[in-house]
């Protein structure tokens, strides 16, 4: 007898995954950090015994720079185009006080042909091309009078005539005698060639013993100084925190940010 078995239904197809990628990561950039510069070591030193204190640590781009005449010479000529007056005057014929009259007929007098008596030609008329008042001062990119100020710093650093000193300097006497022989003795005095002081605060006594000094050396505030100041003397002195002062002042070249398109 036969028996029936009733047939196996198809199997269902396979149900499809669509297995989406795994999104793609952002790329992180990081930046590299700036490097750091290599750095120069002064000795920091106690007025008047000039005992070494301490010791100090500056980058080389901004104490142990290259000589560079050219920017010296700009720098120079700039800080002096600006320190003229320019005040000087004469009055042309037009601002001479006096009568506009004909002093002599044109013709039949011998003579050379003369106007008034503010003519220049005359004693007491106007004066020809004279000086008027006038600004000398000339223009200077500030990048470069940075440089050159350093650069400055850097020529008196590498002949060995930068002499960092302890901040607040003072003496005992503001004697110029016995000044003159601090000077001698350390050779700093006028037969090396005199020095320059650059302090932040002006102390009574040392400030009246510089005043009588004579070729000894020069007092000067920081905020007087100036790129000629630093070439003139023999060796510069310079309280620590001055000279800090001076560097960041004159770095702005270097404290630019770079822009950048991330």
């Amino acid at each position: 007898m036969a028996t029936e078995t009733s047939l196996p239904e198809p199997a269902s197809p396979p149900m499809k995954i669509a297995i989406q990628p795994p999104p793609a990561a952002t790329p992180v950039i990081q930046r590299r950090a700036a490097p750091t510069p290599p750095e120069v070591l002064t000795t920091v030193y106690s007025f008047p015994s000039m005992e070494p204190k301490s010791f100090a640590y500056y980058p080389v781009n901004k104490l142990y720079l290259p000589l560079r005449r050219d920017l010296l010479h700009r720098a120079v000529v700039f800080e002096g185009d600006a320190t003229r007056q320019g005040t000087a005057s004469t009055k042309w014929r037009d601002d001479v006080h006096g009568s506009g009259r004909k002093i002599r007929p044109q013709k039949g007098m011998g003579m050379a042909r003369l106007g008034d008596k503010k003519s220049p030609s005359i004693r007491g008329g106007g004066v020809a091309f004279g000086p008027h008042p006038r600004d000398f001062s000339t223009g200077l990119p500030r990048k470069i009078y940075d440089l050159a100020w350093r650069t400055a710093l850097s020529y008196r650093y590498r002949r060995g005539q930068l002499v960092v000193l302890e901040d607040g300097i003072e003496i005992e006497m503001g004697e110029p005698r016995w000044l003159a022989q601090i000077m001698t003795w350390n050779h700093l005095g006028q037969g090396d060639g005199g020095s320059l002081l650059v302090a932040r605060d002006l102390q009574p006594n040392i400030s009246e013993a510089f005043a009588g000094a004579g070729g000894h050396g020069r007092l000067k505030s920081e905020d007087d100084v100036d790129v000629k100041d630093l070439l003139k003397a023999g060796r510069i002195m310079i309280e620590k925190r001055s000279l800090d002062a001076l560097l960041k002042k004159h770095s702005n070249d270097l404290n630019r940010k770079v822009p950048s398109a991330v």
